[in-house]
């Protein structure tokens, strides 16, 4: 390729993203990655027995399928297919054959199944639905802007602000609805007394009503190779086995993007950084880590309530309470009863595992850094809802926090987010700034997970930080 106009540092979803948006504008866009495969933590491998595909990060993609960029590209013509499980989420909230609870993908459906609470589900949810897009597109974004919903944004925020604790005592009365959106909220991985833990609350379960939970056939590394298909068919390369650690390790381009940690960008940056920004970036913190599990099973899952197998995504957490319990032990030690996190790929997807295989994908939070082995807890309650569930396992695979933070510098001390998912933290993301992708160095972005809008696969953390570029080094404020 004859000289750049820009260098993409990182080949995760919004560092692909970053190199598609620059594309899509004309520019000639190289990506470099560390790894001998592209898309970050989100690839797919076999972890356990040959034949099984494990994703060894994200599993289920709602905010891929919801994203307004994913939404406009034609990532399906590369390869791209999606599977929609019947309903988006189940929450299994005590044992026995009725001891679940679902997040349906219809609003009424969801609503029928909490009793006395369905009224005030279908209040909370029925005028956000109705502009979910709209909404989507101001909240993926950095918060500082003027809105395009501001009615529906103001709604949202109002209800979103509050701990998810305060909000679920405060609306709901049943065990099912309390269960439900506790489950949900533990997917901040903060403690669900945490201002603000609402918010990510209301957009999961939002999603599920907009456009289910869906997850890629064959395996997550579908859509980072769809995206770099595309990215190809649009002039764009990516290269393999790169690792970049100082800035003359770059190619001469004239703007460079870095989708990984505000540590790796220091190091990029190095004395061009002045003290105050290198203080501020050195100030971010991370939220809890997680250890994650890979099962290779010689059948599905036994769950004592047959509906769990409606849903690829499992909320394995018992009551409110015991969320709560589990959740609040983030920042200091494990959970003995931990809230569990899975996926059961199989049940949609045969091309996972050999004929009458399965695979299970699971994990559960713990202190950032923590060294913990959180196995023997996580699969005693996985076999509290799943009698049966440990004579079915031929293989497992354990990642620890630390693992995780040593495949990828973004995830630091195993925090999948980027960063913790804090109020303030949303606000000053990775420092506080109108344009919070912009460096003090002219040309040098932050485009990963610990930029606006955060983690979760959507890419527009990549998006915004290329349409940055594209408007300061370029003079492009419209991408055709």
């Amino acid at each position: 390729m004859s000289k750049l106009d820009a260098v993409v540092v990182g080949s995760g979803p919004n560092g692909l993203a970053a190199a598609i948006t620059l594309a899509r504008a004309g520019l000639r866009v190289q990506v470099l990655e560390a790894h001998d495969h592209i898309g970050g933590g989100m690839t797919t491998h076999e972890m356990t027995l040959p034949g099984f595909k494990h994703d060894f990060g994200s599993a289920i993609h709602p905010l891929a399928v919801a994203s307004p960029v994913f939404r406009q590209w034609p990532l399906h013509a590369f390869g791209l297919d999606w599977i929609d499980p019947e309903a988006p989420a189940v929450h299994t909230m005590r044992a026995g054959s009725n001891g679940s609870v679902t997040l349906e993908r219809s609003l009424e459906a969801t609503a029928e199944g909490l009793g006395r609470d369905g009224k005030t589900w279908k209040a909370l949810f029925g005028p956000l639905l109705a502009d979910w897009e709209g909404l989507l597109h101001d909240i993926l974004r950095p918060l500082i802007r003027i809105p395009g919903s501001p009615f529906t944004l103001a709604r949202f925020g109002i209800q979103g602000l509050p701990s998810a604790h305060a909000v679920a005592e405060l609306l709901f009365q049943t065990p099912e609805a309390r269960a439900l959106w506790a489950g949900m909220a533990a997917h901040t991985t903060l403690p669900l007394t945490t201002p603000g833990t609402s918010a990510m609350t209301m957009v999961l379960i939002l999603l599920g009503h907009a456009v289910g939970w869906p997850f890629p056939r064959g395996g997550a590394q579908a859509i980072p190779d769809a995206m770099q298909a595309y990215l190809k068919f649009l002039g764009g390369e990516v290269i393999t086995g790169v690792r970049v650690e100082s800035a003359a390790q770059l190619p001469e381009a004239r703007v460079t993007l870095v989708d990984s940690s505000p540590g790796l960008l220091l190091k990029l940056l190095g004395s061009r950084a002045p003290h105050s920004y290198r203080a501020a970036l050195e100030r971010y913190q991370y939220g809890p880590g997680i250890q994650k599990f890979d099962y290779a099973l010689s059948g599905p899952v036994p769950w004592s309530d047959p509906r769990v197998r409606r849903a690829a995504t499992v909320h394995i957490g018992g009551t409110f309470e015991e969320v709560t319990r589990s959740e609040a032990a983030n920042t200091k030690f494990a959970s003995p009863s931990p809230y569990v996190l899975a996926a059961q790929h199989t049940l949609f997807d045969a091309s996972r595992a050999p004929a009458g295989q399965h695979t299970f994908w699971a994990y559960s939070h713990l202190p950032n850094g923590s060294n913990q082995d959180i196995r023997p807890q996580v699969e005693a309650q996985i076999e509290r809802f799943a009698p049966g569930f440990s004579r079915l396992i031929m293989q497992r695979t354990v990642t620890t926090a630390a693992q995780i933070q040593a495949f990828s510098p973004v995830m630091m001390g195993g925090d999948v987010n980027g960063g913790a998912g804090t109020l303030w933290q949303l606000l000053k993301r990775p420092n506080l700034a109108l344009t919070p992708y912009r460096t003090p160095v002219r040309g040098m972005y932050l485009c990963s997970s610990s930029t606006p809008p955060g983690g979760g696969i959507h890419g527009m953390c990549g998006y915004n930080a290329a349409l940055t570029a594209l408007k300061d080094e370029f003079g492009i404020k419209e991408i055709p």
